[in-house]
């Protein structure tokens, strides 16, 4: 059944204007995730923030784009009478399929993009590691850690530029990091200007992140700021799965 077919009607006596708050029986009428936008709109505000978060949450509850945009057109209803803006249909459909694409990527043991191993294989290989440094005895924290490749954006203003755009400089990223580590390491892509490389501990492991660097350094990149740095793991699985969480956060 459509997570959207139990939605209330909101009473055409009600009365409230835009602006005064949402009314109780508004909110405990509106689409489940839909309150952020129902309250925006109540109070007059810019709903396309709250709408790119629903679009997310509800794409991750496995919800269809039809249903994200029947909850969005249901919410403008009860709250204004009228149905939604292009901004609002725009965010809301642009942030359902990016959160959905993610999902496929995720699914996939590479990234088709930029070539890069997903975060689920990445986890997957992490787990094997410590499955392998259980049965050696020895603690994974000493025998392997992970390099992070970070992009940050130095102009705000370039902060909504498109994901292709930030998805080309990390290709050059991912290039650098195989001439670097060539020995079949896992370089993985755990978010659109972040990767990460398993590695293995060793006396050569400060020179490699410098010359990372370097070459790195070399790159047009512009409009970013790299950062290079050694994470290390922590020492058990669990552990490990959060931290990764964290990076990809």
């Amino acid at each position: 059944m459509s997570m959207f077919l139990a939605f209330g009607r909101r009473r055409s006596g009600s009365g409230e204007a835009p602006g005064r708050g949402l009314p109780e029986e508004v909110r405990r009428s509106l689409p489940p995730r839909f309150e952020a936008v129902g309250e925006a709109l109540a109070s007059a505000g810019d709903t396309a923030p709250a709408c790119a978060v629903v679009g997310r949450d509800v794409a991750r509850d496995g919800a269809a784009l039809g249903e994200a945009l029947d909850g969005l057109r249901t919410t403008y209803d009860l709250v204004l009478g009228k149905g939604p803006d292009v901004a609002a249909v725009e965010a809301i459909s642009l942030a359902w399929s990016e959160a959905t694409l993610e999902f496929l990527h995720d699914l996939s043991c590479e990234d088709p993009l930029t070539g890069m191993a997903s975060l689920a294989h990445l986890r997957s290989r992490l787990h094997e590691l410590y499955r392998d440094a259980e049965q050696s005895g020895e603690p994974l924290a000493r025998t392997h850690a992970l390099v992070v490749v970070d992009l940050a954006t130095v102009d705000p203003g370039r902060d909504a530029e498109h994901r292709f755009t930030r998805a080309l400089r990390l290709v050059q990223v991912a290039e650098m990091m195989r001439v670097v580590f060539s020995g079949g390491e896992t370089i993985a892509r755990v978010r659109p200007d972040r990767a990460v490389v398993v590695v293995s501990r060793s006396a050569l492991l400060g020179a490699s992140v410098a010359m990372l660097r370097g070459l790195l350094g070399d790159l047009d990149l512009r409009g970013t700021d790299v950062r290079v740095w050694i994470e290390g793991l922590p020492v058990t699985p669990d552990s490990g799965g959060r931290l990764l969480d964290e990076l990809a956060r």
